[in-house]
């Protein structure tokens, strides 16, 4: 096999060698096809375009340092030479991105010379962000305190409130150098945590740079700064609240007794101060962020139990007089009265709850801080229990989402007790009803479509507004401008309520003209359906229901029968728009209720297994009319609505019928006269005989129809259905009648 290709190739040389113009032919062959398959490879890298650099995303005069191309190394330099520093990660396509540039750039331009701000775009492929870091969400905040971080701010983009997490991070201590200082911090501040440390034998004591830690590790929990920390170096001032000894921690509360960190238990670290303080802190008011009109984070807060829903306009930079009073009126809400003991009382602690005993009688049950000490109110009426010689079956445990504390213990008595604050006192009203109230704030510029959905008036949020919500009981109470907070929380605790429940609806529309199917609101509910001198026929249904929309012809046709009687109405709820009272509502979409007149309590909801037609509903209405004495099961109602049935269904076959013969007609107009044989003329003339028998037996149906409607001549004074039913099916078969008569003469001119 080698030998021959040798010798082929030998071959070929001398064939070459004998001819020099055909190798440099074969030659330029091989560089011809050669040159155009390296030039189409090559454009193959080329078919897909190499994205475009990024370019700067914050405007040049803004005092952002933009780092468009990712550079972390550079940010990092960055961080070192700033005290403050806050990085803004962002996607250049990010619509949060966009709309948070604008907020940032303001932001940085008030706090400029405070606070170094620095944007990285995490998004471009080959910078180092997009390599180390992996967010799945833009924009992210992180903000630094010399070298703590980062401390990711989750609070709503918006100049002021980042501005004012700023200055809480830049500044996470107060100093308080006198007694009226410290007062005036543990008073205006809703937590209030207070480090006492003396500066005598270092500049900064280990324990110091701890709680400047734990403050820090806070802020990351809370972006709101609801818990504020605070630094005392005065013996004389740490002696108002009871700390003597160095690097001591006080945890000041409003409702139950305050607490001092634990430090036999505990080390004192930055994480284990933190911790302890959300802990054992009281939150009377929570401020929620939910993403729209629908969130899970609004349901999972509304299903802890009825909350009260505060929309304040809020500005995180100045301070509020409303929130102010909104506080008050929690804290006084959360608080709880004495019991004499002679000639002393014993204050009760705060967190009480009726509950029903055994025996059926209601028993007043006080919830304490089980690591309380002896000097406590809570250890003190746990000795007072005892001294009353309290079974331990009175004691027990409770349902945890009335308790905000992790450890709790329980005593119950008999109610009532006696008080030293008077019972129409919103002070310690949570420990006299079993509706325990959560306080819930919102901002009303950044959630005023949510308060519109609730039931806020007009277009601005410069207004607060104020609701309660209980899902368990499907109750939601609005307040009004003329009333106030306190009698708006004290008339919802009370057993019966004397508020009433808010209810959302459209507006009804002004129409000129009567339609034939009424349109029902919530506002209108009650005027329209409720009418003692009208039964309705009401129809439940919503957009989202499909069965709902094909029902629209059978309720059209059904509201034309009865147009023009005035003591029947047939009208519809959206109930996906309207509220209404739980004893109005249905289980499930489409159904159909009739609310008979001067018997609006005995309504009849239309049987479900029961398919909804016209004769159908029909009978439906007859059986259970309330004015007429002939519309009883077995009378000429019933024998009525079943021969309209009949005529409706004889009704259709004719017209099936009188289709087939104008087919039949039109495939014989097409042939000669020559061509239509005996058969087919033979079809026609059964068809024509069928359908002749058919308009007879519709003829005697409409006889039979006339004699009852005679025969009952009272009746028809009263109720003008029968006639209604008349008339409609005369006019469909005169109608009927001239379509034929028509047809007919078309044919003659055709045959002729």
């Amino acid at each position: 096999m080698l030998q021959r290709v040798r010798a082929q190739l030998r071959r070929v040389a001398d064939q070459m060698m004998r001819r020099p113009e055909l190798c440099c032919g074969a030659i330029l062959l091989s560089c011809a096809l050669i040159l155009p398959i390296t030039l189409t490879c090559g454009r193959v890298k080329d078919v897909v375009s190499p994205a475009r650099p990024p370019v700067g995303f914050f405007a040049a005069e803004a005092p952002v340092v933009d780092l468009f191309l990712g550079q972390m190394e550079e940010a990092e330099r960055l961080l070192e030479e700033a005290d403050i520093s806050l990085l803004f990660y962002y996607a250049p396509w990010c619509a949060h991105s966009i709309t948070a540039r604008q907020q940032v750039q303001e932001t940085a331009r008030r706090l400029a010379g405070e606070v170094q701000f620095v944007a990285v775009n995490c998004w471009w492929h080959q910078g180092k962000c997009r390599k180390q870091k992996s967010f799945f969400q833009y924009p992210v905040i992180h903000l630094y305190f010399w070298r703590f971080g980062p401390i990711e701010y989750r609070g709503p983009v918006q100049s002021e409130y980042l501005e004012s997490f700023i200055l809480r991070v830049s500044t996470p201590l107060t100093y308080l150098p006198t007694r009226s200082a410290l007062h005036t911090f543990l008073t205006h501040q809703q937590q209030a945590v207070v480090g006492y440390f003396q500066f005598n034998s270092s500049p900064q004591p280990a324990g110091f740079i701890s709680f400047l830690l734990s403050a820090l590790h806070a802020l990351r929990r809370d972006h709101q700064g609801a818990v504020r920390f605070a630094v005392v170096t005065n013996q004389a001032v740490a002696e108002a609240i009871s700390l003597s000894e160095d690097e001591s921690v006080y945890l000041h509360r409003h409702l139950n007794s305050s607490l001092v960190f634990p430090r036999a238990q505990r080390n004192l670290t930055a994480q284990a101060v933190c911790d302890w303080v959300f802990e054992n802190r009281e939150s009377v008011i929570h401020w929620i962020q939910p993403t729209g009109a629908k969130s899970y984070s609004l349901e999972a807060e509304l299903q802890k139990g009825p909350a009260l829903l505060t929309f304040l306009p809020h500005n995180p930079l100045t301070a509020n007089q409303l929130l102010n009073q909104v506080t008050d009126v929690a804290l006084r809400y959360h608080s709880c009265c004495g019991f004499e003991d002679g000639a002393s009382a014993i204050p009760l602690c705060c967190q009480s709850l009726l509950v029903s005993g055994s025996s059926g009688e209601e028993r007043v049950c006080e919830v304490c801080v089980s690591r309380s000490a002896p000097d406590s109110p809570c250890w003190a009426l746990g000795v007072y229990m005892e001294q009353l010689q309290l079974s331990s079956a009175a004691c027990r445990s409770v349902l945890s989402s009335y308790s905000r504390f992790s450890q709790v213990s329980v005593c119950c008595r008999s109610a009532p007790r006696p008080q030293l604050c008077p019972l129409d006192s919103i002070t310690g009203l949570q420990c006299r009803t079993n509706k325990t109230l959560r306080f819930l704030l919102l901002d009303a510029e950044l959630h005023w479509p949510l308060a519109r959905r609730l039931g806020a008036s007009g277009n601005h949020s410069g207004q607060p507004f104020i609701t309660i919500i209980n899902l368990r009981d499907e109750t939601h109470y609005v307040l009004k401008h003329t009333d106030s907070l306190e009698d708006f929380i004290q008339n919802f605790s009370v057993s019966f309520s004397p508020l009433h429940r808010h209810l959302m609806g459209h507006k009804q529309h002004q129409q000129h003209t009567q339609p034939l199917i009424q349109e029902v609101t919530s506002d209108s509910f009650l005027d329209t359906v409720m009418d003692s001198q009208t039964d309705v026929l009401l129809l439940y249904y919503s957009a989202w229901c499909g069965f709902c929309s094909l029902l629209n012809h059978v309720f059209l046709q059904l509201a034309r029968l009865f147009q023009g009687n005035s003591a029947l109405m047939v009208a519809r709820v959206n109930v996906g728009h309207n509220d209404l009272p739980w004893e109005f509502m249905v289980d499930h979409l489409p159904s159909v209720l009739f609310f008979p007149r001067h018997r609006k309590q005995m309504s009849v909801k239309f049987p479900e297994n029961t398919p909804m037609t016209v004769p159908n509903l029909l009978r439906f209405v007859l059986q259970h009319t309330s004015h007429a004495p002939w519309a009883e099961p077995g009378t000429g109602a019933e024998s009525a609505s079943l021969l309209w049935a009949e005529l409706h269904s004889l009704q259709r076959e004719v017209f099936s019928l009188h289709r087939a013969r104008e087919r039949l007609t039109q495939r014989l107009a097409v042939l000669t006269p020559d061509s239509q044989n005996a058969e087919q003329r033979a079809q026609i003339g059964r068809l024509e005989m069928l359908y002749r028998e058919k308009r007879h037996q519709l003829a005697d149906g409409l006889h039979k129809l006339q004699e009852l409607a005679d025969a009952s001549e009272e009746m028809l004074k009263e109720n003008a259905l029968l006639k209604v039913l008349l008339s409609g099916l005369r006019e469909t078969d005169r109608q009927e009648a001239d379509r034929q008569e028509a047809d007919r003469q078309q044919g003659k001119c055709e045959a002729s």
